[in-house]
């Protein structure tokens, strides 16, 4: 009988990666990028540093600086991946361990299957 659990429990205080790094959200940095290329077309329009007739050609800008941003953003975490936490298994309960009547009562079994055996393969 095995003494570990199948039951993982969780990594305990101060085990989690200490590298200083968050893993990025891409539908969160999509919208930033895409929002902040919006704000900054909107500026320039607002300025009169470009006109309506050049909004046609700069609107789609930032939604394919958003793309190529989530693209890179998958590409390159997906290489670099963290490795997999050690995982710990909870000791078995103490009601997990068969006391000694659950042991005779397994032993008289065997006995019993054996007994069945031979007089099946006798006869």
């Amino acid at each position: 009988m095995s003494t570990y659990s199948s039951t993982p429990v969780d990594s305990p205080v101060g085990t989690d990666d200490q590298s200083g790094r968050h893993p990025v959200n891409v539908g969160h940095l999509v919208m930033g990028v895409a929002f902040l290329g919006l704000a900054t077309i909107w500026a320039l329009f607002e300025s009169d540093a470009i006109d309506s007739s050049d909004l046609r050609w700069f609107l789609p800008l930032p939604w394919l600086a958003a793309g190529l941003a989530g693209l890179l953003a998958v590409a390159l975490t997906g290489r670099r991946s963290r490795p997999e936490p050690e995982v710990t298994y909870a000791a078995d309960p103490m009601w997990a361990q068969p006391d000694s009547y659950t042991r005779d009562r397994d032993a008289q079994l065997d006995a019993d299957i054996e007994s069945a055996e031979r007089d099946r393969d006798e006869s």
